[in-house]
């Protein structure tokens, strides 16, 4: 094994959204940090929603499932016991490479579950000591929205960088639906340019969000964080898998070991470790981690490494106009968003809820059958002629991303017999969506139903289960408590002084919006505790 011969302050793995945050304010700092990264960076350029093979590459090499994409940087996934297969991307940017965009912060309630509801557990902090990192990483990211939403509290700082993306045709129609049943509803915030903003260029709306970005207009980590990040010194490290997490004979966490494409294998030493691997990632490390010291993995005293899995699972109502609504344009996340029913009432039966976001009509080829139900077979000829008159530029959908209550029995362990490339043992995930979570996402479907019907719409097609676990949430919780927790409030381990997690993997709970805003703030919010700690150390010395 060939070893570091310098000790860096910090060791990331990931250098996706919440490694990106944190390497940049660390660097910022003056600390020394390397950042270790299995996949590559990403040629926006060659992002293929401007092309016409758009739909089959984003079908294959830019799906959203490892387990078909198939890059060499991606691990397989045992998803055998899964009734959702999980999402993720491996790279420079992570999966934000792929996501829409959607930029929510979680709502008050969010933080309370327990005390409000009975149910799962309370975050060892609230929305307000929160507010002003959602804020500062509103403005590096570069957000476009409306500030005023009443579902919201008031905003006590800067309104969004950039304006609103225009809601279109299809925004407008949808608004007069929700306008008739008197529901809420609110222009969409995203992280997508709607003009210049320091490298990201404005949207063309071309509405392929989710296969990249080819304009350079989404936001993603690898345009806004790490060219910064780098120029203050960081050092990122691609097509590096990180193997495990190494501690000293204290117990303190003292660097990675780390695999190149060529199969050597190489020690960063390091005074701090952070884990930004996403809510799969991380505890499959944690596990491949275990030591006669630490059985059953690192940092899992508690017995909670890979547990309270979530995945925000996701129903879809689409509907069909008579009017062309050119439902082709961007954004592709949401043109505008509504929650209606995201808090707990009693009386519907279920427990929480769940954020509506509008999204238009996708290409052709989606048409082929799936919305008709047609076997795959009989949907070419004059089926897909069929199908794609009534459909094509002419349909919305409101798709619903209900809450995920944590259930320790959903949750990551490791495969024992599948393996990645390095012949690292893949992560196998359980995953059963529980009877709270389908009688929300059946009550949900209806209420969206009654939305495009009443915005005029003469077809819809409800789909409850989208197949894609898109948040990948909780599997090493963050908690005051050691016993019931991974970490404590600042994302440092109970176990193990030094070693951090900065991603999905802390959340107690999983909210019922995406969760990317919230990633980021986190890591910014801890990473000032470290900036701050190291101040403090040296203002002692």
């Amino acid at each position: 094994m060939t070893g570091s011969n310098d000790t860096v302050d910090v060791v990331i793995v990931g250098a996706g959204p919440s490694g990106a945050v944190a390497a940049k304010r660390l660097a910022e700092a003056g600390m020394s940090v390397t950042c270790l990264e299995q996949g590559d960076w990403t040629d926006h350029g060659a992002h293929v929603g401007d092309k016409p093979l758009w739909e089959l590459m984003a079908a294959q090499k830019y799906h959203w499932r490892p387990n078909v994409r198939l890059l060499a940087s991606d691990y397989p996934v045992d998803e055998s016991e899964s009734e959702i297969p999980a999402a993720m991307f491996n790279g420079v940017g992570g999966s934000a490479i792929l996501y829409s965009a959607a930029w929510p912060r979680l709502t008050p309630s969010d933080f309370r579950v327990r005390s409000l509801d009975g149910v799962a557990a309370d975050w060892p902090l609230d929305y307000w000591e929160l507010e002003p990192f959602y804020e500062r990483v509103e403005e590096v990211v570069g957000v476009s929205g409306l500030a005023g939403d009443p579902a919201y509290p008031p905003r006590r700082g800067k309104d969004y960088p950039m304006p609103p993306l225009p809601v279109g045709k299809t925004g407008m129609t949808a608004i007069k639906g929700m306008d008739k049943l008197g529901w809420h509803w609110w222009v969409g915030n995203s992280a997508i340019a709607t003009r210049p903003h320091g490298r990201l260029n404005p949207c063309q709306r071309i509405g392929t969000c989710n296969s990249g970005c080819p304009e350079q207009a989404k936001s993603t980590p690898d345009i806004t964080h790490w060219p910064d990040a780098i120029a203050l010194g960081a050092r990122l490290v691609t097509g590096a898998r990180v193997s495990r997490v190494e501690t000293d004979a204290a117990g303190h966490a003292s660097g990675v070991e780390w695999i190149d494409r060529m199969g050597d294998r190489h020690f960063q030493r390091a005074s701090i470790v952070i884990l930004c691997a996403n809510g799969i990632g991380t505890p499959r490390l944690l596990l491949m981690s275990e030591t006669g010291r630490f059985r059953g993995g690192l940092a899992n005293g508690s017995g909670l490494v890979g547990r309270n899995l979530m995945m925000h699972g996701m129903s879809v109502v689409i509907g069909a106009f008579e009017e062309d609504l050119q439902s082709w344009r961007g954004p592709f996340g949401q043109h505008l968003y509504s929650m209606e029913f995201y808090d707990t009432d009693a009386s519907r039966g279920f427990l929480r809820g769940a954020k509506w976001q509008l999204f238009p009509g996708a290409g052709p080829m989606a048409f082929h059958a799936g919305v008709a139900g047609a076997p795959y077979d009989h949907g070419w000829g004059e089926q897909m002629h069929r199908n794609t008159d009534v459909w094509f530029g002419k349909s919305m959908g409101w798709s619903i991303i209900y809450e995920d209550l944590p259930d320790p029995e959903n949750r990551v362990t490791l495969s024992g017999d599948l393996t990645d490339s390095d012949e690292l043992p893949a992560p196998r995930i359980r995953f059963r969506v529980d009877d709270n979570a389908r009688r929300l996402s059946a009550f949900h479907l209806e209420r969206a139903t009654e939305a495009l019907e009443a915005a005029g719409a003469h077809s819809t097609q409800k789909i409850p289960d989208t197949d894609m676990g898109a948040h990948l949430l909780g599997t090493a919780r963050m908690g005051d408590d050691p016993a019931s927790s991974v970490v404590d409030r600042w994302g440092e381990a109970h176990d193990v002084p030094g070693l951090f997690i900065f991603d999905g993997s802390v959340f107690p709970t999983s909210g019922g919006v995406n969760p990317t805003a919230t990633i980021c703030a986190l890591a910014l919010r801890n990473a000032e505790r470290i900036v701050a700690r190291r101040r403090d150390i040296r203002s002692a010395a």
